[in-house]
């Protein structure tokens, strides 16, 4: 939710013109102040969020909601207000308010987003009374109860409540289920609503708590989710009803049929030196419809073998190689990833880079989260004492939500590399290390 992730984290299903209208729905009271430009936006920085891949752009509008920089649209486009939050961000921490996130500062702002998302107990979860996919903080909200119109969510003592429900039967219209949801229960004051063709969303006061509500229809079916909270906490909760608008899919079998991602012409990755005699590991997936691939300052490498994930390319006539040791260690647990971000990540540079990120262990397979942006397919994972323990594989998906990053352990490559003949090096371990080993990877399609 890389992420999302956010990386959303952390967007969830398919995303839908309501959950773009409904992210921007700001909690009744709450003024948009810290999306309010702090300097005039600079041209060159909407062409860069608009070159970059969709997963990473919605991934980074999800972190600055995390952070309380944006309540506006996560959607394609990064708009205005998109780039004044990412100033906001830079400004807080320090940086050249720029509108363009350098590496350094996309990996802060993924670990602060993802750190507020632990303090919440942040879970997608889907929902078996109403058929819907949301996003529940459930260190927040830990009582959870299922009737037969939706379920249930709440705090201890009930300052927070969540709630879906669903609306099916013939003749059921989203204008009927609209105006009946701006009348019940009783006493609720709506101070702002707006109903399209095929959702609404409305926010105000219900006694003394503020509320959120959200609905979509399809045929004759309307499913919602509805936020309430104590005004006391709206500190919290302003921010946290956006990302739970913005993670709610209403109807997410619709997302199964989107299939993969189409893949950009020219892709940039990460290489791994196993060998002096110029020998590469990267991604695999990196590799998909390859016409060329070109490791810049060595030229066109040649592709040896493919097996589990993983790549080998070799680079004739090179010198000054600096391969890397392999720990051999089981990924799990904090890591470092080294890497060579895409270049409109770094203003057209090709520095190797790092990013925090965390690895979970699901029986025979290893995930990243967040999902890192592009460039890092290929990246080395380092462990806390900086061993390379495996090499992140990414897989870009139609629905950025669906996008995802595994780590091939190093014991996968060092069997890898026996049955091509290749002993795996010995030696000085470490990020130095690491990114010596490190080279750009450019894969051209047709």
């Amino acid at each position: 939710m890389r992420v999302l992730p956010l990386a959303l984290v952390l967007l969830i299903g398919c995303w839908t013109p309501l959950q773009a209208v409904a992210a921007t729905a700001k909690p009744a009271g709450k003024s948009a102040s810290k999306s309010a430009p702090a300097a005039p936006v600079p041209a060159p920085a909407k062409a860069f969020y608009a070159a970059m891949p969709d997963a990473e752009r919605l991934a980074i509008q999800s972190d600055l909601i995390w952070t309380g920089d944006y309540n506006g649209v996560v959607g394609a486009e990064f708009a205005d207000r998109a780039v004044a939050a990412v100033q906001a961000f830079q400004k807080r921490n320090g940086g050249k308010e720029t509108g363009i996130l350098n590496p350094d500062e996309r990996g802060k702002l993924a670990q602060a987003a993802r750190s507020r998302q632990e303090q919440a107990g942040w879970r997608v979860v889907d929902d078996a009374a109403t058929g819907a996919r949301v996003g529940i903080p459930q260190k927040l909200a830990p009582q959870s109860t299922q009737g037969k119109g939706g379920s249930h969510w709440q705090s201890v003592h009930g300052e927070v409540q969540v709630e879906t429900f669903r609306v099916a039967a013939p003749g059921t219209t989203l204008a009927g289920v609209f105006e009946q949801q701006k009348k019940e229960p009783v006493g609720r004051r709506v101070e702002y609503n707006v109903l399209r063709p095929d959702f609404f969303v409305m926010s105000g006061l219900q006694g003394l708590k503020k509320f959120y509500v959200r609905g979509q229809v399809r045929d004759n079916e309307v499913r919602g989710l509805t936020i309430l909270y104590d005004q006391a906490l709206e500190g919290t909760w302003d921010r946290i009803a956006v990302a739970m608008s913005s993670a709610f899919a209403a109807f997410p079998a619709q997302t199964a049929a989107a299939g993969p991602a189409p893949r950009r012409k020219v892709e940039y990755g990460t290489g791994l030196v196993v060998s002096a005699a110029g020998d590469i590991v990267t991604d695999a997936d990196l590799l998909a419809g390859c016409e060329f691939v070109v490791v810049p300052g060595f030229g066109y490498a040649e592709r040896i073998a493919e097996d589990k994930g993983l790549a080998l390319l070799r680079v004739n006539g090179a010198g000054n190689l600096a391969p890397v040791a392999l720990a051999g260690g089981a990924p799990g647990g904090d890591v470092t990833l080294v890497g060579i971000a895409d270049p409109q990540a770094q203003s057209g540079g090709n520095a190797v880079t790092t990013l925090r990120g965390r690895v979970v262990a699901n029986g025979s397979s290893a995930t990243v989260d967040p999902v890192p942006g592009a460039g890092f397919a290929g990246a080395a994972a380092l462990d806390r004492d900086g061993n390379v323990t495996g090499i992140v594989g990414l897989h870009p998906a139609a629905a950025p939500a669906a996008a995802s990053a595994q780590v091939v352990p190093a014991q996968a490559i060092a069997r890898f590399l026996d049955a091509q003949k290749i002993a795996p090096v010995a030696g000085r371990v470490g990020i130095d290390s690491a990114k010596a080993a490190a080279v750009r990877v450019i894969c051209v399609r047709k």
